[in-house]
């Protein structure tokens, strides 16, 4: 492994015997102290995923999803928390709409990151479940001083969604945004975690919570009834995986959009991608394969149990080897391109000295969700309907009791049958462009997961086609990726488009972890 930092962020590796790396310093230290405690991996991801909604309220919250990657010293095991559609919903309850909505209740799915804390707590972890919440409830009752970058992200949405139910109350206190540095309380949600905490998570789906939820959902006309609260549970399932020049790479199955790593991933094992290869031609071969990756989980991928063909389909590798043969070397080439969501959503990756590797992402979907915030309650409401098709036969059509495609996807490593490393990228489409270049970074040119973050990044925009770069891209690359005929937009330095990742590998005996110089945040060893 290369331990130089070529990038600009000159931030360091941290290595130790047990890290969280998270997206808010405050979060990683909630975290770490769980093995200050006794606490493994599970307790340390669990408590460090409850602190973010307390202190990155914009990105995540208690009516946002999660999903869970976790090596537990046999196998992957994978956790699926999205949740389903009201029941009652049609598609003609959508008629008349150019899209989904991208707001208010009607935009708003049943939760599911509460129950995935509570199961994984119960399956895995070591402390019991108050005493994981304990720095959430601290930090939501006694405040946290608002970072420039969240509040930044603060004066981008909340405009739009100040006249959303319940949003005013608890977002604009005192009628404003709230600058950098003021402190930020929100009782509420330190009084809906306790409840949580006492009642292992199920107040949020029958108990005082949840009736809450429901008679909001009433009053604003919404469909969510106390029996699609009650129905939902957390899945068990069997996660995908494909192989990297020998890194097993393992995602969730659809509805997520890992495939779309996994995919590109295939592709581009029949280049070469190491550091003897043009810098431009390495950019230009992983944008053509994400492309096509793009376009096909697009037309394809949807709630499992809706989709006309096996995933494995898009993995076979005769498939992805066939596809591969499709990429000019020289010239961009057009895939069938599909509407690209858009994003707000945290990760975090936690390990332990025993070997228990957890890759964890968590997400109110666009930033503040659906803007909708349960008076009373804490509970802001992710927007994961809008990630629902209008199109007829679709099979991720919008309908009743259905999960939406859906863009969170954290990623585990295996080298060898062993666990390796843990990464995620936030920023919906940004996801799984992110992943795919964090791990050539690692695994192609054998970068630290520092520097592998640190590195200039690009991103396909969503027309499918052009392409935009980071600031501090190098121009020679970018030049390359012109005469190729890709419409190249360079973005202003601070841009925020191109998500904020988290990365941990093993290192010996050890863990090696790094944080994104994008966001807040900070890997934190015990």
């Amino acid at each position: 492994m290369d331990w130089t930092l070529p990038y600009g962020s000159r931030r360091q590796p941290v290595l130790a015997d047990n890290v969280v790396t998270t997206s808010q310093p405050l979060a990683a230290r909630a975290g770490a102290s769980m093995f200050d405690r006794g606490g493994n991996a599970v307790d340390a991801a669990i408590a460090a995923a409850a602190a973010l909604t307390a202190v990155e309220p914009v990105m995540n919250g208690l009516g946002g999803d999660a999903q869970v990657l976790l090596w537990d010293g046999r196998e992957v095991v994978a956790l699926n928390g999205t949740g389903r559609s009201p029941a009652a919903w049609t598609p003609e309850r959508f008629a008349g709409c150019e899209s989904m909505p991208n707001e208010g209740w009607e935009s708003v799915v049943v939760p599911g990151a509460v129950a995935v804390w509570a199961d994984l707590s119960e399956r895995y972890g070591k402390l019991p479940l108050d005493v994981v919440l304990a720095p959430a409830i601290h930090y939501a009752r006694e405040g946290v001083p608002i970072s420039p970058a969240i509040a930044r992200q603060w004066r981008i949405h909340a405009p739009r969604l100040k006249d959303q139910p319940g949003f005013a109350q608890a977002f604009l206190p005192g009628g404003r945004m709230p600058e950098a540095g003021e402190r930020f309380r929100f009782p509420e949600l330190a009084e809906s975690l306790e409840r949580i905490a006492a009642t292992r998570g199920r107040d949020f789906y029958e108990g005082e919570i949840a009736g809450r939820l429901v008679a909001d959902a009433r009053r604003h006309g919404a469909a969510l009834t106390a029996q699609d609260l009650a129905d939902h549970r957390s899945r068990w399932v069997r996660p995908q995986s494909v192989d990297y020049r020998g890194l097993q790479v393992h995602e969730m199955p659809p509805p997520s959009q890992g495939l779309a790593v996994q995919m590109a991933l295939g592709i581009l094992r029949h280049f070469d991608l190491g550091p003897s290869q043009e810098a431009a031609l390495r950019a230009h071969l992983q944008i053509e394969a994400m492309k096509i990756a793009f376009a096909d989980i697009y037309g394809h991928v949807a709630d499992p149990a809706m989709m006309r063909m096996d995933p494995a389909q898009l993995l076979a590798p005769a498939y992805l080897a066939e596809r591969a043969r499709g990429i000019n070397p020289r010239r961009a080439g057009r895939y069938e391109a599909c509407d690209i969501p858009r994003h707000s959503t945290v990760y975090l990756a936690a390990a332990d000295r025993g070997g228990m590797v957890v890759s964890f992402i968590q997400s109110n979907f666009q930033g503040f969700g659906s803007g909708v915030v349960v008076p009373g309650t804490g509970v802001s409401l992710h927007n994961r309907a809008s990630g629902f098709s209008l199109r007829p036969g679709h099979p991720n059509q919008v309908g009743g009791a259905k999960q939406p495609f859906h863009t969170i996807i954290p990623g585990l490593l295996l080298r060898d049958g062993a666990p390796w490393g843990a990464v995620g990228v936030v920023g919906a489409n940004m996801q799984p462009q992110g992943q795919v270049q964090v791990i050539s970074a690692l695994e192609d040119l054998g970068l630290n997961p520092q520097a592998a973050l640190d590195m200039p990044r690009w991103r396909i925009d969503d027309d499918g086609q052009g392409v935009r770069v980071e600031a501090a891209f190098p121009a020679d690359v970018e030049a390359g990726l012109r005469e190729r005929g890709h419409p190249v937009t360079r973005t202003p330095a601070g841009s925020m488009e191109f998500g904020g990742g988290q990365c941990l590998v093993r290192v010996g005996e050890s863990y090696a972890a790094g944080s994104d110089p994008r966001r807040d945040g900070v890997p934190v060893g015990v």
